[in-house]
């Protein structure tokens, strides 16, 4: 289940080649091979990455200029997506042409918009602000999963599960568990998206450092702790998230952990997905050590969530039908999945009512 109408990051800043590379980037985003390269005044172009003659891959092609010359026949496309030039044909039929998606870059994500472009807006996406602001450090990071990307949405709207899958990383308590989280909506900027996402709170007073903390400051007291993340769709969390000595006051003196992640899950087929994520720390409390043992922290710990849920994919891979048993600790991710289906159902239907006699392109 897909939504096609919104903005999903498709790479890094830092993963697509400059201008005068030779090597041309491809990603697949929701099953389509997309191409994504700079011009020569840097502007950023995603085309579909499938010649439209004999659908080889553009990517294995060469730069030409801002042209894009398929290496299987020689068609040029220009940045538009348009064949500007096809050997040994005068006329170019107007039907050769590939695909160009909406690409926006917003604070070193590269956005790439899936659906009707006439609907792409600016409006909807992310604040990831921490991943490119002089007051937040940070090394960028990337996952590929052999699982669908609900199941990992899943794994992030639910913390219960630092206590176990995380217990010496991340989690360091069996209270995070157990400590019920606050649940909100996240209101959305226009009356056609009245709702981005959900916001999840939860408090874990009194409860011991965790490894994680232990590896860049020292404790010898237990900390309050707090996770405060919005969930937008299609699949992004940014979170706010810390310790302090417990009984302090937000602003009192001392040893204590203040972090900003950026988290988003891209669908590249229906059991695979991209993950782009970065865990900052405030510039000026800690350097590159800490900020290179937050990274390898969460390198451990999303390895342990990507093998748990690898593993319970291949379990319901045994008897796809079979129902999973709801609790309370499911509340969070089953509001999401109600919010996404209920997108989903009004893009097939709009979709439908344009072309009544297609069927909508979603999976």
């Amino acid at each position: 289940m897909w939504l096609r109408n919104c903005w999903y990051v498709i790479a890094w800043d830092h993963e697509i080649p400059p201008a005068d590379s030779p090597t041309l980037f491809t990603r697949t985003v929701l099953g389509e091979p997309v191409l994504v390269y700079r011009t020569q005044a840097g502007e950023l172009v995603a085309l579909e990455d499938r010649c439209c003659h004999r659908h080889a891959p553009l990517s294995v092609g060469r730069r030409e200029g801002d042209c894009v010359r398929c290496g299987y026949h020689g068609l040029m496309f220009d940045r538009m997506g348009q064949c500007v030039e096809a050997p040994g044909i005068e006329i170019i039929p107007a039907k050769a042409k590939v695909k160009r998606y909406p690409l926006v870059l917003r604070n070193k994500w590269v956005f790439v918009w899936m659906g009707d472009p006439a609907l792409a807006e600016d409006a909807l996406l992310p604040d990831n602000f921490s991943c490119d602001s002089p007051d937040w450090q940070n090394q960028p990071g990337y996952l590929h999963y052999d699982t669908p990307y609900l199941l990992i949405c899943d794994n992030l709207l639910d913390f219960s599960h630092l206590s176990y899958v995380h217990e010496k990383s991340l989690g360091g308590s069996t209270r995070i568990a157990q400590a019920r989280p606050t649940i909100e909506p996240v209101p959305g900027p226009n009356a056609d998206w009245p709702q981005l996402g959900i916001k999840v709170s939860r408090q874990v007073n009194d409860v011991p450092a965790p490894p994680f903390y232990q590896r860049f400051r020292r404790f010898d007291t237990h900390l309050d702790r707090w996770f405060v993340y919005e969930f937008l769709l299609p699949g992004t969390l940014l979170m706010h998230s810390g310790g302090r000595p417990t009984g302090s006051a937000p602003d009192a003196p001392g040893p204590s952990v203040r972090l900003h992640s950026c988290q988003t899950l891209t669908p590249e087929t229906a059991t695979t997905t991209h993950y782009f994520f970065q865990q900052s720390h405030p510039t000026g409390e800690g350097d590159q050590t800490v900020t290179q043992s937050i990274y390898d922290s969460l390198i451990g710990a999303f390895n342990e969530d990507r093998d748990m849920i690898t593993a319970q994919h291949r379990n319901i891979q045994h008897n796809p039908t079979l129902s999973m048993l709801p609790l309370a600790m499911d509340a969070a991710l089953i509001q999401f999945r109600r919010l996404l289906e209920a997108r989903v159902r009004a893009e097939q239907q709009a979709q439908q009512t344009l072309s009544p006699t297609q069927p909508a392109a979603l999976a």
